[in-house]
């Protein structure tokens, strides 16, 4: 999952991002109003976090001009602005939840969970499918109740198709959601992730199937022609 940063606290920014991605998420970071419009605009995150004190460009004009572009990313201000008529301007705006600094890096990490499992379209942090059972708390996957040890990328990839199960995935998708700025993702690797990937998941009743020319998605080995 890939999440976008929006922060000018440089010592900040760089602590929750260490954070984020010591827990498995893909995490870019832009220090301004302009940067994250463009950004935001240009490429695919499955969540925004927004500082609303931010220089070039105010993080409420932000909101406003994504969602005035129909982005439906998910977003979540954090802000040292905390008034009621901040927060109530906010949601108005389109803003997915609302958490004030100083705050809690458990609680954050409980509220971004909630945003991406909505996102989803799921109620249950836990999620079964196939031999499967998928854990968004911790974000590990387990078959009949014992851990399955997945490499890193892998088990991105596998928990990006396990939330969408049956549903197909562009490869341009693949790359946004395991990709960031720093890090280049061809087609070719992709194939060769997936192809790792349905090893590992023979044991387990699941394959991942190809949709010629968009993209991959999982499904049920039992239906595999």
């Amino acid at each position: 999952m890939r999440i976008l940063l929006v922060e000018d606290n440089q010592a900040l920014a760089e602590g929750l991002s260490a954070i984020l991605r010591g827990s498995g998420y893909v995490v870019d970071v832009v220090a301004d109003g302009l940067s994250a419009e463009a950004v935001a605009t240009a490429e695919r995150f499955d969540l925004i976090i927004l500082d609303l004190n931010l220089p070039e460009m105010d993080g409420l004009q932000v909101l406003r001009s994504l969602r005035a572009r129909q982005n439906q990313t998910a977003v979540m201000i954090l802000t040292a602005r905390g008034a009621p008529e901040e927060r109530v301007r906010g949601l108005d705006l389109g803003a997915d939840d609302y958490l004030t600094k100083p705050f809690d890096i458990s609680e954050l990490e409980a509220r971004i969970r909630v945003l991406l499992r909505r996102q989803a379209g799921l109620r249950s942090s836990r999620v079964e499918f196939g031999g499967l059972a998928f854990d968004l708390t911790s974000r590990s996957f387990s078959a009949q109740g014992r851990p399955v040890d997945i490499p890193a990328r892998e088990l991105a990839l596998l928990e990006l198709l396990f939330l969408r199960a049956g549903k197909v995935v562009s490869k341009e998708a693949i790359i946004g959601s395991l990709a960031g700025f720093d890090t280049d993702l061809s087609p070719n690797a992709i194939e060769q992730y997936v192809s790792r990937l349905r090893r590992r998941l023979q044991a387990h009743q699941l394959t991942v199937k190809t949709a010629r020319g968009i993209g991959y998605y999982l499904d049920t080995a039992a239906e595999t022609a």
